[in-house]
């Protein structure tokens, strides 16, 4: 491991720690802030890495923001980068659980608290909106794209399709697309 990797994983650890502390909206959140910061700002990676990344974050068991910051910070720094994303990602979340179930009691039916966590949902919405609108401008590159997304959407959504089926279903339509192409350029 270099020192560099060091530097990189000391300062992904820091980011991901900062944005863990305001994960309100779970983790689709967190994805519009890694796209300002690592995508729009550091041009570290690509929207299209950013889905990748997001893709096979979503796709393993787990928690999926968690699944993502190891990936993303291993691509970034290595094992070390990874594991420093992943610690400051979940360390915010372990504090403050830890305190909230010490006075949850209290707080429970407090009507400032509920109060709170109503603003803090309205403000969630759109940034998760965000992200959406912007990582699918990226991936959805051509009409075949958009095809299979909505297809998705409605088996998904409206007919009980699973989301390990829809996976599983999305990746062999792609590979059956890449042969098709593969022996049609022949």
């Amino acid at each position: 491991m270099n020192r560099n990797n060091v530097k990189q994983g000391i300062q992904l650890f820091l980011f991901f720690a900062k944005i863990g502390c305001f994960t309100f909206g779970g983790g689709w959140s967190i994805l519009a802030q890694m796209e300002q910061e690592f995508v729009d700002k550091r041009k570290m990676i690509t929207k299209e890495e950013l889905l990748d990344i997001v893709s096979v974050g979503k796709s393993v068991p787990g928690i999926m923001i968690t699944n993502i910051s190891m990936i993303f910070g291993y691509q970034v720094a290595g094992w070390f980068g990874g594991l420093c994303s992943l610690f400051g990602i979940a360390s915010p979340a372990v504090v403050i659980l830890a305190a909230v179930t010490l006075c949850y009691q209290a707080v429970r039916d407090n009507q400032w608290v509920q109060y709170a966590l109503t603003g803090i949902r309205c403000a969630v919405a759109p940034i998760i909106i965000s992200a959406v609108i912007s990582l699918g401008r990226a991936g959805l590159k051509d009409a075949f794209c958009v095809a299979v997304c909505l297809a998705t959407f409605v088996l998904c959504s409206f007919l009980g399709f699973s989301n390990i089926g829809a996976v599983l279903t999305g990746l062999a339509v792609a590979l059956i697309r890449m042969e098709v192409k593969k022996h049609g350029a022949h």
